[in-house]
Parts: C-alpha cells; sequence; structure tokens
C-alpha cells in the first residue's frame, strides 16, 4: 500500500524514480508525486491519478533535472484522492520536504497543537502533519534533520515508512520505519531508497532492509548511519545480496502481469518444492520444519492466521492437516484475531500466511501470539520481510515476484508450502502409510505438469468469458477440499471485473442462496470426480430445476456433469487434497478475461493494494 522511491548520488534522479513508481504500481494507489533537488532549488509536481499522469505534468510544469529525488505514489488515507493530498509535502518554511507510508494516529492532537503555534496546513494528510512536526523539533531543540526526525518520531502513534530531505542541507536523506517496508539500495556512492527492491534492481543488488523503529540517514559518500529510534542505540546494517533479476519484474511478452502470473504457476510450483521434495528417496527437507519438528508434533492445535488469499489457502492446509497429519487446525482472520481476546498457549503453533510478509493485520497477530508463548511459523514470499523476520522460523514459497494485485501464483505455492509440511508431519506421526505417503509424494511432483495441462483450457475459458462478462451475480460452489476454492475463485470475480461474487460450500446452497438461482444466475461448481462427487452432482441438479446457469469444472472424460452443465472445463485427475492446485486455475482465467472484456484494470483494481501495510 503506496509506494516510495528515492534517490541521491551522481545519476540524475528524475527517470530513475519515475521508473521506480511504476515498478511499485502493482501496490495499489490513486495518485502519484515527485520533488527534486538541481543543487539550488526543490521542484515538485503531484497530481491525482496514475504515474504517467505524473510524468506527463512534470515533464510539462517543472525542471527535472537534479542529482537528489522523492517519488510517491499513495493510497488514500487522511484526505480524498487530489493533487493536494498527493505526495511529497513541504514542511512551512519550504525547506523539509517528506514522503510518507503508513498512519499516524495521533495527528490530528499533534495538528491541534502546531495551529495554536502558528502552523498553517494546504492539505488533510496526516504526513503533513509530521513534517511540520519535525520541523518543529529541528527549530526549537536546535538540531540536525536526523536528530529532529527520531524526536519526532517518538511523539507519534501509529505505522510509518517515511523519507526525509533537507534542502538547506542537499546531501542526505533520512529515513525510518515501523510497520511499513523499507528497503535501502547501496551503490557505489550513491543511495536509493524504495518500499522494495525492484525500483533499484538494475543499479545495485546489495540492499538493507529496515527494521521497525529504525532510522538511517544517507550521505553522499558516506557509509549508511543507522540509529534506534527509540533510544537512538548504534544499529548495525545487514546488507542483503538480492536474488531478484530485472526480467522477473518484467512482462514477459504478456498483456497483463495477472496473466504471466497464472502461467508462471507450474514454474513457481516446481520451484517451491525444489530442493525440499526427494520423491524418489521419500524425503521432505525443510530446515524451517526440521528444526523445530517437536514443536509441531507436540502441540496440541495449529492456528492459521492470514488474510485475502493467503486466508483461504489457509482453509485449504486445514483440510490437509487435519485428514493427513490429524493435527487439530483453526484458521482466523488475521485482522480479527488479536481483537477478540483468543485463547493461545505454549502449546500452540500459529501459521502466519503473507504473500508480501508485510500484512500489518498479520504481523499484529505474530505479536500477539508471540507474547503469549506459541511458536509462529511464516510462509511468505519475500525474503527479508518483515513476517520472516518477526516468525521463529518459516518457509519462503519461492514464487517470483507477484505484480498483479490479484494473487495467483502466490495461492497456490502457499498451498504447495502448505501440502510439504502437512505430509512431513503426518509421515512423522506415523497417521499415513508408507505406500499412502510414497503416493502423495509421487503426485505433489507431477503437479507442475498437471497445472500445464490445465492451462489449454484457457481457450475454453475465454468463450465462456465472453458469455458471461455482463453478469451482475455469480455463485461459485464446491466442496471438502474445493470450498476453499469456491471462495477463492469469487474473490478474484470480485477484486478485478468488479462483478458481485460469492462462494458457498455446495451442500448451504439450498439454506438461503438458492433463492437467488434463475436463467440469468451463473453458478460455477467445482465437481471433481474425488471427494464428494455424487452429493455434488445432487447440488447440480438443484440448480439445473431451476434454470441456473452451470459452469462446471470437472475431471478430465467426466460424462455426468456434462450432460447437466452448460459449460465444463476439464482438468487432470489427481488426489483430492492436491485438486486445488488444479481446480483453482480455471476460476483465475475466467476471472482474468471476465475483467479484460469490461474494460477492467487487471493488474491494478480500483480502490485495492498488493501489500496492505496498514489496518
Amino acid at each position: 500500500m503506496c509506494g516510495i522511491v528515492g534517490y541521491i548520488g551522481y545519476r540524475e534522479a528524475y527517470p530513475i524514480i519515475i521508473k521506480g513508481l511504476q515498478r511499485l504500481e502493482y501496490r495499489g494507489y490513486d495518485s502519484a508525486g515527485i520533488v527534486l533537488f538541481d543543487g539550488e532549488k526543490t521542484h515538485l509536481s503531484k497530481t491525482k491519478g496514475k504515474v504517467e499522469d505524473l510524468r506527463n505534468k512534470a515533464e510539462n510544469s517543472i525542471r527535472t533535472s537534479g542529482k537528489l529525488g522523492l517519488g510517491h505514489t499513495r493510497w488514500a488515507t487522511h484526505g480524498v484522492p487530489n493533487d493536494v493530498n498527493s505526495h511529497p509535502h513541504y514542511s512551512n518554511s519550504g525547506d523539509l520536504m517528506i514522503i510518507h507510508n503508513g498512519i499516524i494516529e495521533n495527528y490530528d492532537a499533534i495538528k491541534q497543537a502546531l495551529i495554536k503555534r502558528g502552523y498553517t496546513f494546504e492539505s488533510d494528510t496526516d504526513t503533513e502533519v509530521l513534517v511540520n512536526l519535525i520541523e518543529e523539533v529541528k527549530n526549537k531543540e536546535g538540531v540536525k534533520l536526523g536528530k529532529a526526525v527520531q524526536i519526532a518520531l517518538n511523539q507519534v502513534v501509529g505505522a510509518y515508512a517515511i523519507a526525509v530531505f533537507d534542502r538547506t542541507k542537499p546531501d542526505e536523506i533520512v529515513v525510518a520505519k515501523l510497520g511499513s517496508p523499507l528497503a535501502i539500495g547501496i551503490g557505489e556512492n550513491e543511495y536509493f531508497i524504495a518500499s522494495d527492491a525492484s525500483p533499484f534492481i538494475e543499479y545495485t543488488n546489495n540492499a538493507v532492509y529496515l527494521e521497525d523503529e529504525e532510522m538511517a540517514i544517507v550521505r553522499i559518500g558516506k557509509e549508511i548511519k543507522l540509529r534506534k529510534i527509540k533510544d537512538d542505540a548504534i544499529a548495525y546494517p545487514n546488507i542483503l545480496e538480492l536474488q531478484l533479476n530485472l526480467e522477473e519484474i518484467e512482462k514477459g511478452g504478456y498483456d497483463h502481469f495477472m496473466l504471466k502470473e497464472i502461467y508462471e504457476q507450474p514454474r513457481a510450483i516446481l520451484d517451491t518444492y525444489r530442493g525440499r521434495l526427494l520423491a524418489n528417496k521419500g524425503i521432505i527437507k525443510m530446515a524451517g520444519i526440521d528444526q523445530n519438528l517437536e514443536k509441531f508434533l507436540n502441540a496440541n492445535r495449529i492456528i492459521i492466521v492470514a488474510c485475502g488469499t493467503s486466508w483461504h489457502a489457509g482453509l485449504v492446509a486445514e483440510y490437509i492437516f487435519e485428514d493427513l497429519a490429524r493435527i487439530p487446525v483453526e484458521v482466523e482472520y488475521a485482522s480479527e484475531f488479536r481483537y477478540r481476546n483468543p485463547v493461545i498457549t505454549d502449546k500452540d503453533v500459529l501459521i502466519a500466511i503473507s504473500q508480501s510478509g508485510e500484512t500489518a493485520d498479520t504481523l499484529a497477530a505474530i505479536k500477539l501470539a508471540k507474547e503469549k508463548g506459541a511458536f509462529v511459523f511464516g510462509v511468505c514470499n519475500v525474503v527479508g520481510s518483515s513476517i520472516a523476520r518477526e516468525t521463529h522460523a518459516g518457509a519462503y514459497t519461492h514464487a517470483g515476484p507477484e505484480i498483479g494485485v490479484a494473487s495467483t501464483k502466490a495461492f497456490t505455492t502457499q498451498i504447495t508450502v502448505l501440502t510439504l509440511i502437512a505430509l512431513k508431519l503426518a509421515h512423522e506421526k506415523g497417521t499415513l502409510s508408507q505406500s499412502k505417503y510414497h503416493e502423495f509424494l509421487a503426485e505433489l511432483e507431477g503437479i507442475p505438469a498437471k497445472v500445464e495441462k490445465t492451462l489449454l483450457s484457457n481457450p475454453v475459458v475465454e468463450e465462456i468469458s465472453h458469455i458471461y462478462k455482463d453478469s451482475t451475480n455469480c455463485l461459485y460452489l464446491g466442496r471438502g477440499y474445493n470450498f476453499p476454492v469456491a471462495l477463492e475463485g469469487a474473490l478474484k470475480l470480485k477484486e478485478i471485473s468488479y462483478i458481485h461474487a460469492e462462494g458457498y460450500p455446495a451442500a448451504e446452497m439450498k439454506h438461503g442462496p438458492i433463492a437467488l438461482i434463475d436463467e440469468q444466475m451463473p453458478v460455477i461448481v467445482i465437481a471433481t470426480k474425488k471427494g464428494h462427487y455424487e452429493k455434488v452432482v445432487s447440488n447440480i441438479q438443484e440448480i439445473k430445476s431451476r434454470k441456473g446457469k452451470i459452469i462446471a469444472i470437472v475431471t478430465e472424460g467426466d460424462q455426468s456433469v456434462k450432460e447437466l452443465a452448460d459449460h465444463v472445463i476439464e482438468v487432470p485427475e489427481t488426489s483430492e487434497s492436491l485438486s486445488p492446485l488444479l481446480t483453482t486455475i480455471p476460476l483465475q482465467l475466467l476471472s482474468y478475461h471476465i475483467a479484460v472484456m469490461r474494460g477492467c484494470n487487471v493488474d491494478q483494481p480500483r480502490n485495492l493494494a498488493k501489500s496492505v501495510t496498514v489496518e
């Protein structure tokens, strides 16, 4: 949510910042801005709309030269999306400029106090309050910018990632973090600042990720200087070598990142289990599990916390863990978890799932569970992310960058990791026979090829999408392992096409949703042969008798459902517990094609952000 890009060094800052902001568009935003310093003056341009709108405005209204600059994409919290509320913001004197991700919760009290002392405000933002608070501290205390930032941040409540520049001291930028991610790229006599590494990956592969309540001062010609915000203690930078490459964050010939990422799933799933799954030897190697095996085997229960698509992956995992490993599982919305005073003990294991590793609600749940003594295990995609650092142990999905706001390969790779864990625990506990265990390993190893085959259904899905692109409502039904897939399919359609859709367990249809069914209602039913097949066929007959339009996801070769459904999309046969890795693919394609046909912004749907770093 929101995006930060900054540069200080020997290159022209403007093209680096504009390109960096474009790379961060996946995070979701409604306005954008840039400020540049040319050695004498600052040049500010900002606008409601997209980065391309900012580029057009800036190049026609300001001088775009300078070796220092800050850029920002804003997702509105305080104040409506408009030019004035966009970042960067100046202090009253015009000396300080700031960009900010997050929320300052006590901004109004600070603002009223500053107004009484003569400060004025142009915007409705909490960010403009913060930059003026920093300026007041700097002037009143007679301190340098870095110290002023530290003192001011000890007075605010909330979350932030900030970059601040003082035009009277143009050789440094001060950055700080609490809650929202912030990375510093380290080059030769230059520094890059960004919400993640994608804006600077072609310039350097060395980066420092700030920890919560850390600040840094980057100066031309000097080493990075880190301090703890609370007590001013010196911190020492952990410089990481980035594994990201430029090709991974480009579209690679696809029309949209989402379509590219749907088609990357065979490789992503393979990369997720590569080196972990040795099917021919009957071995699953996962360091985070191997080193903490007793924690899992002795757990009274596993609590899974997540949001959105990751929550749906957690629901699939609930079936897998309980079915295979016979461990009780509870799946919780991270956004509700800590607010209901949950019962947590040191006999619990909490698994936190997040694509970005920065989800604020999930991080809050982790903190609560650790305070209660639970063992916390993270599943995320981003190396060095907050969740990776805050958990006791974990496993990366290795899905590669996911740029599209609507998660696709994150979902299937999360399920893959969780399946590996469940199978390992089941083997250790003896809840699976040796033959069944080896059968599962072989089947999981073959999933990427079956996903490849499932993707061949794309032309059929595109034809179906054309028929139903103007629908106003859709129902998604599934049972057992595929009930969470129905929820995920409905979420995808809502997210990117803006069609109202709901997912239900198929048996629950007659307890209310059946009242909605008529000849205008498309109903997407997951009806694979394994599991509750006969029950789902009965549900389909109930829909058919009420003239509903049926789109069925079936096992290849199926005849019974084909006779009842208006449309069928075939997937290869696999075990019931692995079927979500296949049945979700046509639903991703369906939502994608419908959204494209409706003229929607597939990669950046309205009002949504990729990484939700505020509550």
